[in-house]
């Protein structure tokens, strides 16, 4: 999930005799695992954290094709462009089908346009990083889509359900744009030095932003036992960091690559890998807007915007058109 930190408006939970007759129906449906559609009724707070939260996910899937599409000209070979190619327009579509589920709880896609180029909503931190060699897409694959999964697929389970529903088919790209990242660190890591070097030094970049990536440490996650409560988030920040963390350190051992975190190493106790601490104060000064590329992420959104104004005008007019000669044919038929 890209939602790193979405306010449910919610200073503490309420016990079941706190709600009103309406919420306890809708928390029971909830805790039954009935799914909320768009035309039930659900309290204006669950309503208006899936929208941030919706909305959020929507523009990182839209920031998260400038990264590599910075690369889509500069590939090493044809079938890399090509495969890069086809991953940015998936992107696109995580994008649309996002939107759109956002949009069936009642808020425009201009609205959720305006806040994100205004800068009133958020998208993932992980996307205001610079990709400066070839290997930082093999990275983004492998780490970051990665991570994506670990935080995206108990979304196909959450309450709502056009939310869950988009999700499916998102999670099943997304385990195609893992892999695709692995291979490209596979192949620099079974390379010349220099290649594998330069596989380590991606690694070095993008470990911390991916681990930063599940969202604030539980303890300052203070929304999100709403959200679970409500079961659009199934897991807790720190759950889904430690699961990451478990599944990829094996992968990097296989790549013969060293994770950058001298604290990393297996418990026996817990069955997990213990492993330091990020550097929060970076998370959240780029989660603020002072990472190395929001500036220059947001600029391109806006002027991508602006400068497709007249695509939009034309389909609309285009749509007035044909809706006109509709008219005209109905008419004639009386």
């Amino acid at each position: 999930m890209y939602a790193q930190n979405v306010d449910t408006g919610v200073t503490r939970l309420r016990s079941k005799d706190e709600l009103s007759d309406a919420e306890r129906e809708f928390q029971d449906r909830i805790d039954n695992d009935i799914r909320i559609e768009p035309k039930d009724w659900m309290p204006e707070g669950y309503r208006k954290t899936l929208i941030r939260q919706i909305s959020q996910h929507a523009h990182s899937e839209i920031v998260g094709q400038l990264p590599e599409g910075n690369w889509l000209t500069r590939a090493p070979s044809l079938k890399r462009k090509l495969i890069l190619l086809a991953k940015v327009q998936d992107e696109a579509g995580h994008g649309l089908y996002l939107y759109s589920a956002a949009e069936t709880l009642g808020v425009s896609r201009d609205e959720m346009q305006d806040a994100l180029h205004t800068g009133k909503a958020k998208y993932s931190s992980i996307f205001n990083y610079p990709t400066l060699t070839w290997a930082d897409i093999g990275a983004i694959g492998w780490l970051v889509d990665g991570s994506a999964i670990i935080n995206q697929v108990p979304i196909c389970r959450c309450s709502f359900g056009p939310y869950a529903r988009a999700m499916v088919r998102v999670c099943k790209e997304e385990s195609f744009h893992q892999r695709q990242g692995f291979d490209i660190m596979m192949t620099l890591a079974q390379g010349t030095p220099e290649q594998k070097q330069m596989a380590q030094d991606s690694l070095n970049r993008w470990w911390w932003p991916s681990i930063m990536m599940h969202g604030p440490r539980d303890e300052d996650s203070v929304n999100s036992a709403q959200s679970m409560e409500w079961k659009i988030k199934l897991f807790t920040n720190d759950e889904l960091r430690q699961k990451f963390i478990d599944q990829t350190v094996p992968q990097a051992e296989y790549l013969g690559l060293t994770i950058p975190d001298p604290d990393l190493k297996w418990n026996e106790e817990t069955g997990h890998y213990d492993y330091g601490e990020p550097n929060w104060d970076e998370f959240w000064q780029v989660l603020k807007g002072h990472g190395p590329c929001n500036r220059e992420r947001l600029q391109a959104r806006v002027d991508a915007h602006e400068n497709g104004a007249w695509v939009r005008e034309a389909a609309v007019a285009y749509a007035d058109k044909q809706a006109a000669k509709r008219s005209t044919a109905v008419s004639q038929v009386a």
